[in-house]
């Protein structure tokens, strides 16, 4: 386990539109911003995007499932914001549901908004979270650490 403490920096509240593009819409605002480390809620709908799903199979490094969503879904999720190589990263996961089916994981692509899209995002103070490549996985994984007082 690893971990750091801080608390509460600045909170926004976001209203994406129809035919926005969430994951460039939300990447710039946390850029313009400089938000390093953070967290974002979000309700509403999507008319497209990609999410992947799991893996195909139970192994390292994982072989992801793509699913396609081509119609509007209701959408809830949560994600948080680190700092990668090229500033800031998400980590998107959602619930996006049409009729009596859902689809539960990580949103990557094609994001366009259906009507609205309602996010609020808290920021980190005191910390901050990284990325780094992990041997064992394969993948880029968070890495916390305090600040260091000025």
């Amino acid at each position: 386990m690893q971990y750091a403490s801080g608390s509460q920096g600045r909170i926004f509240y976001i209203r994406f539109d129809h035919g926005e593009d969430l994951l460039s819409g939300l990447h710039t605002f946390i850029r313009e911003h400089r938000i390093g480390s953070g967290m974002i809620h979000l309700i509403g709908a999507l008319s497209q995007g990609n999410i992947v799903t799991g893996p195909k199979e139970t192994t390292l490094p994982p072989d992801p499932v793509w699913q396609s969503l081509d119609e509007a879904h209701e959408l809830i999720g949560i994600a948080m914001i680190r700092q990668g190589p090229d500033g800031p990263s998400l980590h998107l996961h959602t619930s996006a549901g049409r009729g009596s089916s859902a689809l539960t994981g990580c949103l990557r692509t094609g994001t366009q908004v259906y009507i609205v899209i309602e996010a609020v995002i808290t920021e980190f103070s005191g910390f901050t979270i990284t990325t780094g490549h992990d041997e064992k996985t394969g993948l880029d994984l968070p890495i916390p650490s305090q600040n260091l007082p000025e």
